[in-house]
């Protein structure tokens, strides 16, 4: 029972979640893991990944646990930021151009590459709304995202993301200039904060 009381507390830590992998760095065999998930009925939604039956399945937590080299960008980094109202029909991930991306692309995600040197640049943590942490670029980096891949982003939503960007409290202006000018998109970024901060 003594098993039990550690399962449970990371089912509870974990907003309804269990992962072999936490399980076993807890000191708990398998085997025991195995017989908890018997005897109440955890549902299996990815290899090492349970979920307890009272709990709400966080698709993009389960994304995160598959895939933890992806990081949410673009339409969901802007959705999972508030700085839009609209949820994506896909959820988009950017991975370092090194990454095979096949498997990704079936399972239904948009995937977008980037340099390594690029990669890690306004990497963050954010709570989904079921409340579980995903690897998510912070808002500079997206708005430059978006407006860098403007071809393949709503228009609607680039404006809607900016305007909510520069109305933001936690805005960073010199942030965001340094970001442009690494992705290229300065002109346009000075554009925007022109006619939105005036």
């Amino acid at each position: 029972m003594k098993n039990d009381a550690i399962f449970n507390a990371l089912i509870e830590e974990n907003n309804g979640y269990l992962r072999t992998a936490d399980a076993v760095g807890a000191g708990v065999s398998r085997t025991s893991l195995g017989s908890f998930v018997h005897r109440n009925n955890l549902d299996r939604v990815s290899r090492g990944l349970y979920l307890s039956q009272d709990a709400w399945q966080d698709n993009l937590y389960e994304i995160q646990i598959r895939y933890p080299h992806a990081v949410f960008s673009h339409e969901t980094a802007l959705n999972l930021l508030n700085l839009t109202d609209s949820v994506p029909t896909k959820n988009t991930i950017t991975l370092e151009t090194s990454m095979g991306a096949t498997r990704l692309r079936e399972e239904g995600l948009r995937v977008y590459r980037t340099r390594s040197e690029l990669f890690e640049v306004g990497l963050s943590e954010v709570r989904t709304p079921l409340g579980h942490l995903v690897r998510c670029y912070n808002a500079e980096r997206t708005i430059c995202d978006i407006i860098r891949n403007k071809r393949n982003v709503e228009i609607q939503d680039i404006q809607t993301a900016v305007k909510s960007y520069f109305r933001s409290r936690h805005k960073d202006i010199p942030l965001l200039m340094r970001y442009a000018k690494l992705f290229l998109v300065e002109k346009a970024i000075r554009q925007y904060t022109e006619v939105l901060l005036s």
